[in-house]
């Protein structure tokens, strides 16, 4: 498996090649916690998501990541913003593709399940919230948790 890195405001980043639609989900539990996984692919901590595949709307592509990478089915709530700055970069050393940040951040609450690992996540914890950006992550998934925290009036568009 190839690894993930991921690159913000860096001079050294390798150039764009490609913009794929993703989503990410914060889902809190009834005792205020938010799930979270250990990514397999950079060891970082993240909110579960991933790709939007063709045929498919961004809200399915929520529930089907968040199902695949850690046993929970959810049921979308909300929209906390869309992420799709330029400056940062995620560099896929399995096939050389970087690309543009283009994310989704949606909000959820817990159907059903049990927490289990797969292929993409090592670990799947329900964290604090309050203590959920005091682990291991990329910049940006800080940045989006931040967002959900703040409790905005208004979804974040950048």
């Amino acid at each position: 498996m190839g690894r993930r890195i991921d690159y913000y405001d860096d001079p050294n980043a390798p150039q764009a090649n490609s913009l794929v639609p993703s989503v990410n989900v914060v889902v809190e539990n009834d005792n205020g916690e938010i799930l979270m996984i250990r990514r397999t692919d950079n060891d970082n901590w993240a909110l579960p998501g991933g790709a939007i595949d063709l045929g498919e709307s961004v809200t399915q592509a929520a529930i089907r990541e968040t199902k695949e990478e850690t046993g929970i089915e959810i049921e979308i709530t909300g929209l906390v913003g869309i992420y799709s700055d330029p400056k940062h970069v995620i560099q896929y050393t399995s096939n050389d593709e970087v690309r543009q940040e283009f994310s989704i951040l949606l909000t959820a609450r817990l159907m059903a399940g049990e927490r289990r690992t797969s292929d993409e996540s090592s670990e799947v914890l329900w964290v604090p919230a309050n203590k959920a950006t005091n682990r291991q992550m990329d910049r940006s998934m800080s940045l989006r948790i931040g967002h959900y925290l703040e409790n905005r009036q208004h979804p974040v568009v950048n």
